[in-house]
């Protein structure tokens, strides 16, 4: 195919790359975010940019191998937009966007016009999905498309000399172009002198003092033992992971007036029994903001999302974490005998509460007690 067409939707259009896109070209490609997830050469030259807007774009089409489309919106270049044909009624979808679009939706009122395109016109079946392992970005925009996620290859997508382990999903063309399944948000609440919100790369430090503390670790062995930076980067992707699959929220928690990670607590397993966990900075130990913080948690799990019921679980031994669970009104239903383990390999018994949204309801007028020492729940981090 040698003319490129133009798409729009009255907001965005897309059409073929111009001379006049190097400069904007160049501007993306230098960001670090571009840089950190595709394969733009690094460091990126005037050169560079001009290469692929005037030669290796136009070839793309001249060739039939890709179908790369300028992604415009007000009257400027937003970045680039295309399919990889792959033969056989196949194209493997590729975007990046340029800064000043991010977090506008223009991106994805293209790539609907993109795959419309796509699927209609050039007789697509299957339409491929890949990015880096962390690029939540892209993997939120696919899952809006309804790309259904087949899951992680290791060491397969080449970036500069490496092999990165990737995500990969795919989308037919008689899919519906919507979300297949439940992504879970974790806005920001806040309440009674806390704050929950999401995680932040800058919570790292903090985050691992946590997961390391004497008492977090001897009440929750299942996490690893002298965590360092590594450790708690997986935390924070098991964090969106589980965000993205339906299992669990988890927010750290701070004070309305600083930032610094307090602590973590999270709202668990929406597809089986929810269930309220927390964990707590040493420094939040003493000052009721774990308390506070579950309260926060618990009401929008009940106000918000609408949950018949929570249930929670502390060992034995661990009278702080039974005394929070016991604040926020939940009932002591049962003991699991030499179900738990403490830090030292010891068997312990695991004491189960539940909390009916009926019986929230009814003690919401009454103030939460706000004075614990904040010791972690046996559900933490499980």
């Amino acid at each position: 195919m040698s003319t490129v067409p133009t798409l729009t939707d009255g907001v965005v259009t897309l059409r073929a790359h111009r001379p006049d896109d190097v400069e904007a070209a160049m501007e993306q490609s230098l960001d670090p975010e571009s840089q950190r997830w595709t394969t733009v050469p690094v460091p990126y030259e005037r050169a560079d940019a001009e290469f692929f807007v005037t030669e290796l774009m136009p070839r793309g089409w001249a060739e039939n191998t890709e179908w790369g489309f300028v992604l415009e919106a007000e009257g400027r270049y937003g970045g680039t937009i295309s399919l990889r044909n792959a033969g056989d009624g196949r194209a493997e979808l590729g975007y990046g966007a340029h800064p000043w679009l991010r977090g506008t939706g223009y991106v994805e009122r293209g790539l609907r016009l993109l795959l419309a395109w796509g699927f209609d016109e050039m007789d697509l079946r299957t339409v491929i999905w890949w990015a880096h392992v962390g690029n939540w970005a892209s993997r939120r925009v696919a899952w809006k498309f309804g790309f259904s996620f087949e899951g992680t290859v290791r060491d397969w997508q080449p970036q500069r000399g490496e092999l990165r382990t990737a995500w990969v999903g795919t989308l037919l063309r008689d899919d519906p172009r919507e979300p297949r399944t439940t992504w879970l948000s974790n806005p920001v609440l806040e309440g009674d002198g806390v704050r929950l919100r999401p995680f932040t790369e800058a919570d790292l430090p903090r985050l691992v003092e946590a997961l390391g503390d004497p008492a977090t670790q001897h009440a929750l062995p299942f996490l690893p033992r002298d965590p360092g930076a590594a450790d708690g980067r997986r935390y924070l992707e098991q964090v969106q992971e589980r965000l993205a699959t339906n299992h669990t929220i988890t927010w750290a928690f701070c004070t309305p007036d600083d930032d610094r990670l307090m602590g973590a607590v999270g709202l668990y397993r929406f597809t089986g029994e929810p269930e309220i966990g927390y964990l707590a900075h040493p420094d939040a130990r003493g000052r009721g903001l774990t308390s506070r913080a579950a309260a926060v948690a618990v009401r929008h799990a009940f106000e918000d999302l609408g949950l018949p019921r929570l249930a929670g679980y502390a060992v034995a031994p661990n009278a702080e974490s039974l005394a929070v669970l016991e604040k926020l009104g939940m009932q002591r239903v049962g003991v699991l005998r030499r179900a738990a383990h403490d830090g030292d390999g010891n068997a312990v018994d695991l004491v189960g509460y539940d909390l009916l949204a009926s019986e929230w309801a009814d003690q919401n007028s009454t103030p939460m007690p706000s004075t614990d020492s904040a010791a972690p729940t046996r559900a933490g981090e499980r």
